[in-house]
């Protein structure tokens, strides 16, 4: 039977439309609306998709995910459909004339329309709650919307607009909430975190932003991700090395190392400045993990240029890699000015050939810490194992430590030191000893 009070919220994308879809379920809760989160629950009357607009395939899925929602109204199995996000905000046009059976799409930011339209008010009261959807333990905050870099490739800016930045002090604000609901780890995350404060306060403020929520009561880790290579701040550098609540963690998308191919891509960095600016942060903080993604098939990346990006990552040797190939996406500089002259399946060659060698980097590494002890925090139990992470591992798209069950009645969010004793390319095990 439906309920006509039920409202089925579906989140596609990337962290920050999850933080988004929680403020949206804070606002209809407080509405008296039943809500769920990416559920099969037919019982819902209406369901509201939160699209990614970002790269080809993220836009494919949010397509089909709509069209499946379109078809279940026509079924008379849901009774009103509402879209919004990335992919509605740059596309709504086109949208509403090729899916009709969608009642109405917004853009990223139209939070107030979509509560207006889902039958509710918009609660001035409720401004900063969440719902958090992600385990109890740990929640994504997000200190900044939009971008003021002018990367090439990238679309983000054309669909979320300039930098701006949340206040520290409403920050810290939403940290006492989230702590208060139980949550220890912050994954501090923006469209470039390290921009943080140079439109509020006229200077980069990430650095004392992290040692502010650092002490809240409750926060026992804080890890920061999507920082933007150039420009990087000296201080964030030492505030990860000094404060003990900061994961030795840090997420640095550097897309690429040749010159040319950084050029294209408007970077605003150098090859020469990348490996100094990598050597400047192992030196102070010996123990950092180092994240990374990498743009593979880029206009003007040459069989030079890829053997220079396969040496950055045998010289760095990364604990944590991610790849993806270019796709051209509308309306972007690259897509303006330069051909897109690689094939995809060279792009899928490329992108293997760098996963192989951080398949075996992340082996070596790994095994390296066989017998060692780590703090680990715990997620979940699933199957023989309880499932944790070390500081050195964001959740979803890191590695993770499965613990021996019969070694262990570990609850999630408890954290635990652990002895690795065995390791394979992607996933530590342990014990508690």
């Amino acid at each position: 039977m439906k309920n006509k009070n039920k409202i089925n919220i579906v989140t596609l994308g990337c962290s920050k439309n999850i933080v988004d879809s929680e403020y949206l379920i804070a606002q209809l809760s407080g509405n008296s609306f039943e809500v769920v989160h990416d559920s099969n629950d037919e019982s819902a009357k209406t369901v509201i998709i939160n699209t990614c607009g970002f790269i080809k395939d993220a836009k494919e899925e949010s397509i089909n995910t709509i069209l499946n929602y379109a078809r279940a109204k026509k079924a008379g199995i849901i009774d009103r459909l509402f879209v919004f996000g990335c992919l509605a905000e740059r596309y709504k046009n086109e949208l509403r004339n090729e899916i009709p059976e969608v009642d109405n799409f917004f853009g990223a930011k139209n939070l107030k329309d979509i509560i207006k339209a889902a039958g509710g008010n918009f609660r001035d009261e409720l401004v900063g709650d969440r719902i958090v959807t992600t385990p109890s333990h740990y929640a994504y905050m997000k200190i900044s919307e939009g971008c003021n870099r002018n990367c090439s490739y990238c679309a983000i800016p054309l669909i979320r607009g300039k930098h701006v930045s949340e206040p520290v002090e409403n920050l810290v604000i939403q940290a006492q909430k989230l702590a208060a609901a139980g949550v220890k780890e912050l994954l501090i995350i923006a469209q470039d975190s390290t921009y943080y404060g140079l439109d509020l306060y006229k200077k980069q403020k990430i650095a004392e932003l992290l040692r502010k929520l650092s002490e809240v009561a409750g926060i026992e880790w804080i890890r920061l991700h999507y920082t933007y290579p150039a420009s990087f701040p000296d201080d964030l550098i030492y505030e990860i090395r000094d404060n003990p609540k900061i994961c030795k963690y840090l997420d640095i998308p550097f897309q690429h190392i040749s010159d040319r191919v950084l050029n294209k891509m408007r970077r605003s960095i150098t090859k020469k400045e990348t490996y100094s600016l990598i050597e400047r942060i192992r030196k102070e903080i010996p123990c950092i993990a180092l994240r990374t993604t990498l743009l593979i098939g880029h206009p003007g990346e040459t069989e030079k240029a890829f053997a220079e990006l396969k040496q950055f990552v045998e010289d760095v040797r990364f604990e944590r890699l991610g790849v993806f190939p270019y796709s051209e996406e509308e309306d972007t500089y690259s897509a303006a000015n330069f051909r897109d002259s690689i094939s995809n399946s060279k792009k899928m060659e490329r992108s293997d050939e760098i996963m192989l060698i951080q398949n075996r980097i992340s082996g070596e590494l790994n095994h390296a810490k066989k017998n060692q002890y780590m703090q680990v925090i715990i997620d979940r139990t699933e199957n023989d194992f309880v499932i944790g992470r070390s500081e050195h591992d964001s959740p979803e798209i890191d590695q993770e430590v499965l613990i021996y069950k019969t070694e262990t009645n570990l609850c999630p969010g408890n954290f635990a030191k652990i002895k690795i004793v065995d390791a394979d390319d992607y996933d530590l095990f342990g014990i508690v000893d």
